[in-house]
């Protein structure tokens, strides 16, 4: 399948499953191609024939966006450079998720979550170990006894009971032992934290030179701004003046040229899918050509030096940008 095929595919499944599903992000850089909202849940997904393809910074930048955005960073592949990707397991690249379609298919239509987990070793299920307890309990047996028909320790049973994680061929053994499953889903939607090793979230990048001055602005205007490196918008601004007022912006900062239309199109889209404002700084201009591209405010860098008053900032982003839909 071709990685165009993937895409189309991927976002008419998201789309058929009752996702609101953003434009394909066709400008660079991106580290992500599509969001999607559905309800609560919002992804940002990663479309990649060779999953190997996803390198460090870009899974880093997509994890510091899945907490500035509460989104769930999502890469859907068809392989690795050795093998396929297997239906129905969760593998991992620099902390984010990656998944076959067919898994994403039985998560997000058939509500159907993945059970297994590829990791150092072999594959993996996140087993319920406080039933496990109960279980051998019930039936009187040791930790010896449950150990010698696992062909396992006694130590590692004990694990087991505490909340180690156990291989697929032992998961099946308890099943088969007590007839009755023991794993737990594998949260994919949730950012599988259960399964994956708790890495703090990668430092951002710093502010680049061009952009100082606009991101002084908004953070004397009350907002803590967070540079992006390979996003379709250089930063996420969250508004700490007012805290319990939903005011997080996709930011983006250009002469007002075609590829910044384009992006400031493209970040309309994403705005109205993350449940943010848009607004784009433009250079150049006494006034903006225009207010507003689908949705995304169009402020020019004159305008932005002339409002002293945070609350003229907010007003002109107000005025000209789409208001943030509800989750």
């Amino acid at each position: 399948m071709s990685r165009k095929a993937l895409v189309g595919n991927v976002t008419a499944m998201l789309a058929d499953a009752g996702f609101l599903v953003s434009d394909r992000c066709a400008v660079r850089p991106k580290s992500f191609d599509v969001a999607a909202r559905r309800g609560e849940d919002l992804l940002l997904v990663k479309l990649l024939g060779n999953v190997d393809a996803f390198d460090r910074e870009t899974g880093a930048e997509m994890r510091r966006l899945g907490e500035y955005l509460s989104a769930t960073p999502m890469l859907v592949g068809l392989r690795t450079r050795d093998e396929e990707l297997k239906p129905g397991v969760v593998y991992f690249r620099h902390g984010v998720p990656a998944i076959h379609p067919d898994t994403l298919y039985d998560l997000v239509v058939e509500d159907v979550p993945p059970l297994i987990y590829a990791a150092p070793g072999g594959l993996y299920v996140n087993i319920d170990g406080d039933t496990v307890a109960d279980e051998r309990k019930e039936r009187g047996w040791s930790l010896g006894r449950l150990a010698e028909e696992l062909g396992v320790s006694r130590r590692t049973v004990a694990k087991y009971e505490d909340g180690m994680n156990a291989s697929v061929e032992v998961a099946v053994q308890l099943e088969d032992l007590f007839d009755r499953p023991f794993s737990d889903p594998v949260r994919v939607l949730e950012g599988a934290g259960e399964v994956r090793e708790a890495d703090p979230t990668p430092e951002p990048p710093e502010v680049a030179p061009d952009d100082e001055h606009v991101y002084g602005v908004l953070s004397r205007a009350g907002f803590a701004v967070h540079p992006t490196q390979r996003a379709p918008f250089t930063a996420v601004s969250e508004d700490e003046a007012e805290p319990r007022v939903e005011f997080t912006l996709l930011t983006g900062h250009s002469p007002f040229t075609r590829t910044a239309e384009k992006r400031a199109k493209l970040m309309g889209s994403l705005g109205r899918v993350t449940g943010t404002r848009a607004v784009y700084f433009t250079e150049g201009d006494d006034e903006p050509k225009t207010e507003s591209v689908d949705g995304t405010a169009i402020v020019t860098m004159v305008e932005l030096s002339r409002a002293d008053d945070p609350e003229r900032i907010r007003e002109l982003i107000r005025e000209r940008s789409d208001e943030p839909a509800e989750a």
